[in-house]
């Protein structure tokens, strides 16, 4: 029997980055938490969603189970930041990644 393949730490890092950002809620949370310089509570952000607290808790949980966000509480509210280091980390993938593609001049596909 063979030993199974062994991913770089790079490709795992990388795909847990793509499986936090693969739902809109979260992808929607991440381009508001990298445009602020401050922190944002998470009933706000429910607010402005318009979704349910548990529900965004989830989102939130898988965001900083891939380190993207961290939180801090400040009862009774947790505030929620971007984690600097590794959203640079995760755009830095994206384009290295993203980067070997070669460019194609026709159209992939068009919006009617």
């Amino acid at each position: 029997m063979s030993a199974k393949f062994q991913y770089s730490d790079d490709i795992i890092q990388i795909s847990t980055f793509a499986k936090a950002m693969s739902h809109p809620v979260r992808a929607y949370i991440m381009k508001k938490l990298s445009g602020m310089n401050a922190c944002c509570y998470s009933g706000d952000i429910a607010a402005e969603l318009k979704i349910g607290r548990s529900t965004l808790s989830q989102h939130l949980k898988e965001l900083k189970y891939a380190g993207l966000i961290q939180g801090e509480t400040e009862a009774p509210f947790i505030k929620y930041c971007i984690n600097r280091e590794n959203w640079e980390k995760a755009g830095h993938f994206c384009r290295e990644f993203f980067g070997e593609l070669p460019l194609k001049k026709e159209k992939i596909f068009e919006l009617k």
